[in-house]
């Protein structure tokens, strides 16, 4: 049914026309045969709305329907991947977690340590020279630091000289005991003679008293024979009294030599003290490693024991874990140790388990916990383990005692080396 007015502007008659079948409005095509400004606000008829070809709303497709179908394939595609992926990545860490996770015992309360040599001044004086720097590695042998040695070699020159003269006194005695040895041998020589002289002399008195008895000589005779005996007697006495005073300060000489070779062997040992005081002004490094903390410059007087500098061995450094004690019990020596160094996360160092502190850090402390109080806390007490790092890693100068790193060891079975007993076992072996 349509309107339709006369040219006239007489009254539109009404006539009655069959419809067309009705089809579905695309709104995109309907857009077409509207106004390009269209006021939204008033309304539009259905007599006033012009009518599409049915054509051309049963050809035209929906174009917001025809993106919208791969739109919604390639999101099942993506949620199917990520589905995938998430599955692979829950599936390896379960894997990993059941075959290797699950038998790590981690700590990040771990650090780099190395026994650290503290270098300090043996004797005291001005520093004469440091020909060294932080930071500078070092062999052992090598001159750390100088310290003026005039005072000192002058003492080593004094105790050179007191031990030639004492020397020489010591061969002057010996000469002196010579001496007096051929003295003792004259002293017997006299005695023999002394003899000689008694025998001949008690001859004469016996020969005298027998001419007295037959009234053949005179009695002065006899009496003068009495005395030439009895002075051949003393004579005799005297000689062996000469002979044991000879004898005895042979003895005499021989103790003095004695003891100037007492009081030779003092001055030697002070000539060699004075020479180590003298080799103790040049400090040199008694082991290979870096120097650091450097305390002395040039012309500074040092004390006796005054510390100038610190030796660290880089290529004997180790790793301190101080694990939970309810960590302890899985752990032996031997084990596998994987090594993380927070300064260096590229690297990754295998180590392994080397020994077990003999009590917790708490007992070695300056002012150990008293647990027999009122007021008793339970708290969780760390053990530290020493843990070994390869020397090859170890001489590449990676690690600087300090650092932190995170340790975790391998509990698997199969991670402990062939000669390694459990804990219980070394320490019964070792008692």
């Amino acid at each position: 049914m349509y309107r339709n007015q006369d040219n006239d502007g007489g009254r539109a008659s009404v006539q009655a026309v069959p419809a067309p079948e009705a089809q579905p409005i695309n709104q995109a095509e309907l857009a077409k045969y509207q106004p390009a400004e269209a006021d939204t606000s008033t309304s539009i008829s259905p007599a006033a709305t012009p009518r599409v070809p049915a054509a051309v709303t049963s050809a035209a497709p929906s174009p917001a329907a025809s993106p919208a179908r791969p739109r919604r394939a390639r999101r099942k595609v993506v949620l199917a991947a990520i589905m995938l992926v998430a599955a692979g990545t829950g599936g390896w860490f379960g894997y990993q977690y059941l075959t290797v996770g699950r038998f790590m015992v981690t700590t990040d309360d771990a650090y780099v340590q190395a026994y650290n040599t503290t270098l300090a001044a043996k004797v005291a004086g001005y520093v004469a020279s440091v020909p060294v720097v932080d930071n500078t590695y070092v062999h052992a042998g090598d001159v750390i630091a100088t310290i003026d040695d005039g005072d000192y070699r002058l003492a080593v020159d004094s105790a050179r000289e007191k031990v030639a003269t004492q020397e020489a006194t010591v061969a002057r005695m010996a000469h002196q005991i010579t001496a007096q040895e051929a003295a003792v041998e004259q002293a017997r020589t006299q005695l023999a003679s002394a003899q000689a002289a008694a025998r001949r002399t008690e001859l004469e008195l016996n020969r005298q008293n027998a001419l007295v008895a037959r009234d053949w000589s005179s009695r002065q005779s006899q009496e003068q024979a009495q005395a030439n005996r009895d002075q051949s007697i003393a004579g005799v006495q005297g000689a062996q009294a000469a002979i044991d005073s000879a004898v005895a300060n042979v003895e005499v000489l021989k103790g003095q030599r004695q003891e100037a070779i007492s009081t030779l062997n003092e001055l030697k040992t002070a000539l060699a003290k004075a020479e180590r005081d003298l080799s103790f002004t040049v400090i040199r490094a008694p082991i290979d490693g870096v120097v650091g903390n450097r305390a002395v410059q040039t012309g500074d007087y040092v004390q006796t024991g005054q510390r100038l500098a610190s030796l660290v061995p880089i290529e004997d450094v180790y790793v301190t874990a101080n694990f939970k004690e309810t960590q302890v019990a899985r752990l032996r020596p031997g084990q596998s140790v994987l090594i993380a160094v927070d300064a260096l996360p590229e690297h990754a160092i295998e180590g392994v388990v080397e020994s077990f502190s003999p009590a917790s850090g708490a007992v070695f402390s300056l002012l150990p916990p008293d647990n027999a109080t009122g007021n008793f806390t339970k708290i969780v007490q760390r053990l530290p383990v020493r843990i070994k790092v390869p020397r090859e890693i170890a001489r590449e100068g990676i690690l600087r005692p300090g650092m932190s790193v995170v340790v975790s060891v391998n509990t698997k079975a199969g991670a402990l080396a062939e000669n390694t007993k459990p804990l219980q076992t070394q320490s019964a072996s070792a008692r």
